[in-house]
């Protein structure tokens, strides 16, 4: 079976590979950041609500993490919440926090994943869940997902049922299990499960690997080295870009942080992803950005949007040239790949991979 080898190092710009808690305090620095520019610059209305106080700012706290002013907020957007199933039943879900338990209510139609839709019931003691909360109710999760995980890459190596993918220069490689069940409709999208072809599954995750359940996309027909060059388009790159919004695991960055990888950070930041665009430029025309950029991110099938900043590369995502088909059809191109938090924030399901959305730059 593949092994994973260990990853290369990135940048101090962007999430490292040094540890749980050096990626961690990445995403929370530019958190951080973000509550001392809103106590900085505070809104001058009479109104307005009170300054923050970066002296409070816990990084282990998803509520510090999610930006200030301006950006998603609970009482406007569902929030997510994780944690590990302590007890569960048709009516209530017990999850262990940071060495504390948690007490949700499950409204009458909530729904639980674990490689196939279920009852929550289904679900078990011990499983790792990241759920959605109702927007206007606390203590109320709609939507569960359990040891929900993605891989999306670059084939490495493949030895029978078990595929090694590499994610790219800031992430090590992952191995994906295929169980023979599952082993058809995957590859009714991903025919080509060889060295050099892409891939994005999404599926169960047992230790470090992966049990592939869902293909997340149409695999390109091109490998991985051949991207084909976008579409010629004249003038400026437009004030609003449309294509498809993705998710990626919270491996290097706090589970309850709103952020984005971007596709095209500025070459000048020298991020060991960046290895990545010998492979190519990308198929969607977007301008370069910094990390700590700020973007509003639409899911044009939901209609909600909010400001997330760009927290990390995501050099991978710009090989796709793929489309979204949640509700119409994308452009092509991945413009937003976005943390857990922020894509069940904007009203995405997980297990769908993708959706729709339009992107503007700035606040």
């Amino acid at each position: 079976m593949p092994s994973a080898p260990t990853g290369n190092a990135c940048c101090d710009r962007c999430a490292d590979l040094g540890g749980a808690d050096a990626g961690k305090s990445d995403a929370g620095k530019i958190a951080r950041r973000r509550l001392l520019k809103a106590a900085i610059f505070r809104p001058l209305e009479a109104d307005a609500p009170t300054d923050p106080k970066p002296d409070d700012f816990d990084q282990d706290d998803p509520a510090d993490l999610a930006p200030t002013t301006g950006f998603a907020d609970v009482a406007e957007l569902p929030r997510a919440v994780s944690g590990t199933i302590l007890d569960i039943s048709p009516h209530v879900l017990i999850i262990g926090q940071i060495g504390t338990e948690q007490r949700y209510t499950l409204t009458p139609d909530a729904i639980g994943w674990r490689g196939a839709p279920c009852e929550p019931a289904a679900l078990r003691q011990g499983d790792r869940v990241v759920f959605r909360l109702h927007p206007s109710r606390r203590n109320v999760a709609d939507r569960i997902w359990a040891n929900m995980g993605r891989v999306t890459g670059v084939i490495i190596d493949r030895s029978g049922d078990s595929v090694l993918v590499d994610e790219g220069a800031t992430r090590k490689p992952q191995v994906i299990n295929i169980l023979p069940r599952h082993m058809g409709r995957i590859q009714v999208r991903f025919p080509n499960l060889e060295p050099g072809f892409l891939v994005d599954i999404i599926g169960v995750r047992r230790g470090e690997d992966l049990d592939g359940v869902i293909p997340a996309t149409s695999q390109p027909g091109y490998p991985a080295h051949a991207l084909p060059p976008p579409a010629m388009v004249s003038g400026h790159v437009p004030d609003s870009i449309s294509g498809s919004a993705v998710w990626h695991e919270p491996r290097d960055e706090p589970p309850g942080v709103l952020g984005v990888a971007y596709p095209a950070l500025d070459p000048d930041a020298r991020c060991a992803e960046d290895a990545a665009s010998r492979r190519g430029h990308g198929y969607a025309r977007m301008p370069y950005l910094a990390v700590g950029s700020v973007l509003r991110i639409r899911n044009d099938c939901s209609g909600k949007d909010c400001l997330v900043p760009v927290t990390g590369c995501a050099a991978i995502a710009r090989l796709f040239n793929d489309r979204c088909v949640n509700c119409g059809t994308s452009p092509r191109g991945r413009i937003a790949d976005l943390t857990m938090a922020s894509f069940i924030a904007l009203g995405g399901e997980l297990e769908r991979g993708c959706f729709n959305a339009t992107m503007t730059i700035g606040e």
